[in-house]
């Protein structure tokens, strides 16, 4: 080729994808970033990450094409509700239409055969680049010896010599390569995806059982404050601390009501429904109970919704006295 032999990454700005990066651009290649943003991943390591090699980092939200595979995962999840290999052969298939668009030679990513217990033994990277479409132009650098050469070496593009065969959940090969590479911030190693933790997967679940539709708002909220499933059936959301009853607030929709007690500290709760009173004196007994107010003693809760507002009065009770509501 007459021009410089360009690729496109697919960057999660952990230590191995920035050594997948600097291993190409030191090979001659035109390295471009892609980091891939849901609500469960986002792309703050990314950011950092991509500006510490000083290479161009694009960011594509893929939240509705994710989402289905909440509901269904051709080939499972793992111990959360992470649908690994479904959405490595999403991501794979989105870079590897926008490198056909945009004129990139290959794709490349920072996959260590045998890291990843569901998503990296070598059946399953192969499954996951057939299945996308582009497994001839789909490098992995740094296990490229233990991997079939694809068309980047094949063709020469890349010096397969120049490649690694690292294998495992190790790092202290990575580490030393990172020293030599002169890579010398880098994010410690983290599970970034939230569907792999346990709390916020059990309620997801919680939720995927309960709404047929998900919103990203549903998703958001997920994150946030502690969530109770209350007697009528309805979904109450009780912030924990001063930045979470903020966030909640930025995710109250119009139709939502906003409950907080008066004259003490509290938190707010947030009830996402037009619940009959019932629902509503159940989460006004939770932002009672959750509250800096004495026990026993007789409080006003503060009902909000659209430009209406009621109030709740009632005998505040132990918080315990509502745990087979929490999710």
């Amino acid at each position: 080729m007459d021009r410089p032999i360009r690729a496109l990454g697919l960057f999660s700005g952990g230590l191995d994808s920035m050594l997948a990066a600097t291993l190409l651009k030191n090979l001659g290649v035109e390295v471009s970033l892609l980091c891939f943003v849901t609500p469960f991943f986002g792309a703050a390591r990314a950011r950092e990450s991509a500006a510490h090699l000083g290479l161009p980092l694009r960011e594509l939200d893929l939240t509705d094409k994710f989402t289905p595979l909440l509901f269904q995962a051709p080939h499972g999840w793992g111990k959360g509700h992470n649908p690994c290999v479904d959405c490595h052969i999403l991501m794979f298939r989105e870079a590897g239409a926008l490198a056909s668009r945009e004129g990139f030679d290959f794709l490349f990513t920072g996959e260590v055969l045998g890291q990843r217990p569901m998503s990296q033994h070598k059946s399953a990277l192969n499954l996951v680049a057939k299945k996308s479409g582009y497994a001839e132009l789909l490098l992995r650098p740094l296990s490229a010896k233990l991997l079939q050469p694809t068309k980047p070496e094949l063709l020469g593009w890349v010096d397969r010599e120049r490649l690694l065969g690292l294998h495992g959940r190790g790092r202290k090969l990575q580490m030393a390569l990172a020293s030599e590479l002169g890579i010398s911030l880098y994010p410690s190693p983290a599970g970034g995806c939230l569907l792999t933790e346990p709390g916020y997967a059990h309620r997801l679940k919680e939720l995927l059982a309960s709404s047929p539709l998900l919103t990203r708002r549903d998703l958001e909220l997920l994150k946030r404050g502690r969530h109770f499933r209350l007697p009528g059936g309805v979904k109450a959301v009780v912030g924990r601390t001063r930045l979470e009853n903020e966030a909640i607030l930025e995710l109250a929709g119009p139709a939502d009501f906003i409950l907080k007690i008066q004259d003490f500290p509290g938190p707010i709760v947030l009830l996402s429904t037009n619940s009959a009173t019932p629902d509503l004196n159940a989460a006004a007994a939770l932002a009672a109970a959750y509250s800096d107010a004495p026990l026993g003693l007789q409080v006003t809760v503060t009902i909000r919704q659209r430009d209406q507002q009621t109030f709740v009065h009632l005998t505040n009770m132990p918080k315990e006295q509502y745990k087979d509501w929490l999710i």
